[in-house]
């Protein structure tokens, strides 16, 4: 069995057995001038899935096939072989003879290791025991492997490995690689049904100018030639709704966005969101927009509205619609109604041995409520709406009671999915909050640079339309329709500490 070390040190005198003779084969082949590296093109024309479905009838001609992949067995039968290789598509088997090759030849071809990367060209049939084949009549060996899969049994199945070498992990695991082409497809989707309802894809800037007074932290960078500081985005937002007071109706954009926060299985520092708005268009249009879409997705993608997740099935088509006054007193008997001052939601929060906010107030501790007494109670599609003012600075107010505003967030399997609102656009409320939430931030942390983002006040000073505003995270989404566990398992290189 071949050594199955795949993360080998630098240096000659580190390598493995296997490693050393995989580099003497090299070595050999280029003294002869047969160098695998320099060859820059093969003639793919055909690919084994499509081989594969192709074959109807054994007693048919089904002519040749041109394809490439990665050698991932072989079996040594005196004057024949058999070779396993992998393309994008699958696998497929070859059969090669040393009377076809020629027996110098073919002694080298049997040489060659699992890992390798040829190119063959043959004819298509179907062995005694029933396996579509390719019949070697030419086959070259176009990437020479020097380090050895995992064990052919076994795989790679440390999380860790699989996350910091994922071009291995999409090599010796299909259903990897599985996750990913639906994570193409979801977007994809995604990306139509937006595109159907008359919204245009933008992009906004990656590098802002300076810090909001946001919670979420930003990575800080330096712009050399303007010898600046800048930062990578937490959000799209802003800019955004810059293009609605701009005259565009309906906006959205697919956008990585950067915070310097912690890592868990539902975060990673940088992830990707999907953030639209809608002029003349409320929460409420909103929550039926992500209702459709959540379905049109699911339909086109997975083929059910009932999704298999983690010993759970998921029903996407219903969803629950809740204040979140209502959640809180379903799931802790608390009528936050009653309460009438901050001092009294402070001894509540108290009596029920619930975390205090950095600031005390009412709606802040009755969000705290939520997330000690509902979150984890909402496993099932369900819209929360209407959040307290103070942690909601950029959506409406509702005009019957100004405490709190037009916003919801969703939740699917106790994790929130997205949030929305219906946009606050008055200028002097909206400068109002800005600068609160600044001085918040600046007399928790002295040191913090953040700033208001005038430019966007002044923005919503040449007028902002209603407009409805929807951001969810896509690579949520991909965990829930792929059925993975992990935000790492739904990014193909996820933000690791390196090893050293």
């Amino acid at each position: 069995m071949e050594n199955t070390n795949i993360m080998p040190e630098t240096g000659e005198e580190n390598l493995s057995e296997q490693m050393q003779i995989r580099r003497a084969k090299l070595k050999a082949l280029q003294e002869k001038g047969a160098n695998p590296y320099e060859k820059t093109k093969y003639d793919v024309t055909d690919y084994a899935k499509d081989v594969v479905d192709a074959f109807k009838d054994e007693e048919e001609d089904h002519g040749t096939a041109s394809l490439a992949g990665r050698i991932m067995s072989k079996r040594i039968m005196g004057k024949a072989a058999f070779m396993d290789i992998m393309d994008h598509s699958g696998r497929i088997q070859l059969y090669l003879r040393r009377d076809s090759l020629g027996k110098d030849y073919f002694k080298e071809v049997c040489s060659w290791d699992i890992g390798d990367i040829a190119g063959v060209q043959g004819e298509i049939f179907k062995t005694k025991h029933g396996e579509i084949s390719i019949r070697v009549k030419h086959i070259e060996l176009l990437s020479k492997s020097l380090i050895p899969l995992p064990e052919k049994w076994h795989g790679l199945t440390d999380t860790d490995t699989r996350y910091r070498q994922r071009y291995v992990d999409l090599i010796v695991n299909p259903d990897v690689k599985e996750t990913f082409v639906k994570r193409s497809l979801i977007v994809r989707e995604v990306r139509h049904f937006l595109d159907s309802k008359g919204f245009i894809e933008v992009d906004t800037p990656i590098l802002t100018p300076f810090e909001i007074g946001a919670s979420a932290r930003p990575f800080i960078t330096h712009h050399n030639t303007l010898d600046m500081d800048m930062v990578l985005r937490i959000e799209t937002e802003l800019y955004l709704k810059r293009l609605i007071v701009g005259g565009f109706d309906k906006v959205y954009e697919v956008g990585r966005i950067f915070r310097n926060e912690g890592m868990d299985t539902k975060h990673n520092p940088e992830f990707t969101t999907i953030e639209l708005y809608q002029a003349y268009a409320n929460y409420f249009d909103m929550m039926d927009l992500v209702e459709e879409m959540m379905k049109t997705v699911a339909m086109k993608v997975c083929g059910t509205l009932e999704v298999p997740y983690q010993d759970k099935v998921i029903n996407l088509g219903h969803w629950e619609r809740m204040t979140m006054l209502e959640a809180v007193k379903k799931y802790s008997g608390v009528d936050f109604n009653l309460i009438n001052s901050d001092e009294e939601a402070i001894a509540v929060a108290k009596e029920h041995k619930v975390e205090l906010p950095e600031v005390p107030s009412k709606g802040a501790i009755l969000a705290e409520f939520f997330d000690a007494f509902v979150e984890d109670k909402l496993v099932q599609p369900t819209f929360i709406y209407d959040y307290p003012v103070e942690i909601s600075p950029l959506a409406k107010r509702k005009p019957e009671d100004p405490a709190y505003t037009e916003r919801f967030e969703y939740f699917i399997n106790c994790m929130e999915f997205g949030n929305a609102f219906s946009e606050l656009n008055d200028p002097i409320d909206q400068k109002g909050r800005f600068e609160r939430q600044v001085a918040e931030r600046r007399a928790l942390e002295p040191n913090c640079k953040a700033q208001v983002d005038y430019d966007y006040v002044t923005a919503l000073e040449y007028g902002l339309a209603p407009t409805g505003g929807l951001g969810f995270g896509l690579d949520r989404l991909v965990m829930l329709l792929t059925d993975s566990a992990s935000i790492r398992d739904v990014l193909l290189f996820p933000t690791m500490k390196p090893l050293d």
